[in-house]
Order: structure tokens, then sequence, then C-alpha cells
């Protein structure tokens, strides 16, 4: 299974992976997965920060999810909750925008 397999199976069943369905739980788990396919020498998310401040088109402090907040928010949101409709927006972006990451590697490493 690729790794673009992968996501998209996670995207489809978010609840087989996930104790509780939330963007947070979400970002935990691409940190951890990113974590653990570094330390067993995958690139993980090698790239995936700065790829994303080239798809917003200019740079932040903020981390990776704070990122695709910016883009799948970009009229703002309120710092402290987002509400359920934005929560699924930024998981949607979320997935589209790492399944783009993931292809554009793909491509540059000729895997297919």
């Amino acid at each position: 299974m690729s790794e673009r397999e992968y996501w998209a199976n996670l995207a489809k069943r978010q609840g087989m992976y996930l104790e509780r369905i939330s963007l947070v739980a979400v970002q935990a788990y691409v940190d951890g997965y990113d974590a653990h396919a570094r330390r067993h020498g995958g690139p993980g998310l090698d790239g995936w920060r700065e790829w994303l401040v080239a798809r917003h088109g200019r740079d932040c402090n903020h981390v990776w999810w704070g990122l695709v907040r910016h883009i799948a928010l970009p009229h703002g949101w309120d710092h402290r909750q987002l509400t359920p409709g934005q929560e699924e927006r930024v998981v949607k972006a979320l997935f589209a925008l790492l399944d783009e990451f993931l292809a554009e590697r793909e491509a540059a490493r000729g895997v297919f």
C-alpha cells in the first residue's frame, strides 16, 4: 500500500484509526505517523511544512496544522475554537493537501 493509499483509507474511515474523530485527533495521528516513519528510516512527511508555506504563498511561524487552517479557512478563524463546520472543512483540506504533497513527492522520485 502506498502512502497515498494509506492516507486515503484513513480519510474515508477515520473511526477505524482514531478513538474520537476530531481535528485534534487527526493532527496528532499525522504527527505520530511522521515521527514513527522518521524513527524507522523513512522520509515521513519531510518537506510537508515547507510545501504548505509555498502553497499558502507566504511564510508564517505556524506549525503545519496552522498552515492547513490558513489554507482551508482563508478568511480567518477563532483561535480558541473552530465550529464543527470549520473543523470538517480543515480535515477535508488536510487530507486533500496531504494527497497532493505525496503525489508531487512520488512524481519527483519517479514512484508511480
